[in-house]
């Protein structure tokens, strides 16, 4: 279900007194839906890392280091923005790939989680640390799932994770350079619908944690799907948690003790707490379509151009108006278009527009494209609005420029 927890009234007000675009997020939205992916395992010993490149406002981090949530972290940037937030080295796990070793041994120094998805890093790994520093292993399982080819990152073909078929080098390299394994991953995709798929990974990863006598976690990642319209299909949280707590209990039973539990939501977490706010700058009706044209676009919200992703879209200026049909499309000079053939209530030039389920890959993936700048981010908590990030200024833009006198 669509997420209406902020009134339209309020909602206006926060474009009025903050302008436009910016992004809403709503913190009871967050932690109501880190609660109930907690509770869907109570037969386990889990620990949710939130996927901080979903939204990394230090605000949201802190909102879910309340909650008991640990961190995803998939760069060394995001480790310190962790850090910063407040977070403890352990409550980290660190996840890059294609890095280049220095940023590991970085993320060593800061006492992080360390997993590997890569065999030439494993090795260098091993030369370094030995069994001084244990480290987790990401495992590719060749496991096609997720809503679009870009998000599906557990295939044959997939740049993520080790090999599930390398399994006995892998083996080899641990076991000559004498290296800690203290944990097993895998991620199979996003929007992922189907708890067999989770199963089918964790049989998988069950075989090859019989290997590895010395484990203190297993993590299944995430990709639990979330709903952009009212009539989606989404996953059943509930259904995936008791089918694999109870998988994970036979596991642990067999393999001598209990171990933990992880996952790295994100988006499940996020996505419906945020809206992003656009206003009408004009309507422009041509031989085929009538265009909202809006003052945002693929810069501020890049999923619909990239993932070909649906986010509903309301009036909330002329909720009484009459319904009529629009394209809404944004201001940068490229095909940015936001929303194709959506019926709208009347839509005026400075109605305010608002766009569902924007909280998760929205700020977190904008830019700065056509030199414009990014937008304001408000957190309403207990019912009042506060600015967590200030518009950008044309300052922001060029302030790491270097102008040379004299070159031209």
């Amino acid at each position: 279900m669509l997420n209406q927890s902020i009134p339209q009234n309020q909602l206006q007000s926060i474009a009025e007194t903050f302008g436009t675009p910016v992004y809403v997020y709503h913190a009871e939205t967050i932690q109501s839906q880190y609660k109930r992916l907690l509770n869907a395992f109570p037969k386990a010993k889990v620990k949710l890392h939130y996927a901080l490149k979903a939204l990394n406002n230090v605000n949201i981090l802190r909102l879910l280091k309340a909650e008991g949530a640990g961190l995803d972290a998939v760069s060394i940037q995001e480790v310190q923005l962790g850090l910063r937030a407040g977070f403890a080295p352990h409550e980290i796990m660190y996840t890059p790939n294609c890095v280049d070793f220095a940023e590991i041994k970085e993320a060593v120094e800061l006492g992080v989680h360390i997993n590997i998805d890569n065999i030439a890093i494993l090795e260098h790994f091993g030369h370094a640390y030995g069994n001084k520093v244990p480290c987790c292993i990401r495992l590719n399982p060749h496991i096609m799932a997720g809503g679009h080819s870009h998000i599906s990152v557990g295939h044959i073909d997939s740049k993520f994770g080790i090999s599930i078929y390398q399994l006995r080098h892998v083996l080899r390299v641990v076991e000559s350079l004498n290296i800690r394994v203290n944990g097993l991953h895998m991620h199979t995709g996003s929007d992922i619908l189907d708890a067999d798929v989770f199963l089918r990974g964790a049989e998988l990863l069950f075989d090859a944690a019989r290997s590895f006598p010395d484990l203190e976690f297993m993590d299944f990642g995430s990709g639990f799907k979330v709903g952009y319209k009212n009539d989606d299909i989404v996953t059943d949280i509930e259904e995936i948690g008791t089918k694999i707590s109870d998988a994970f209990g036979v596991f642990c039973q067999e393999y001598g003790r209990e171990l933990e539990l992880w996952f790295e939501p994100g988006k499940f977490v996020v996505s419906e707490s945020g809206s992003l706010l656009v206003k009408a700058n004009v309507i422009k009706q041509t031989t085929s379509t009538v265009f909202v044209g809006v003052d945002s676009g693929q810069n501020h919200l890049i999923r619909p151009m990239f993932y070909d992703a649906y986010h509903h879209i309301e009036n909330i200026s002329n909720p009484e108006g009459a319904s009529r049909l629009y394209s809404v499309v944004g201001y940068i000079c490229e095909t940015d278009t936001l929303g194709y053939d959506r019926k709208l209530q009347e839509v005026r030039e400075g109605d305010v527009l608002r766009i569902h389920n924007a909280g998760a890959y929205g700020f977190s993936m904008s830019n700065n494209y056509n030199a414009r700048l990014r937008p304001a981010e408000v957190l309403v908590k207990d019912g009042a609005a506060h600015l967590i990030r200030r518009r950008e200024v044309l300052d922001d833009l060029i302030r790491n420029e270097i102008e040379l006198d004299g070159l031209i």
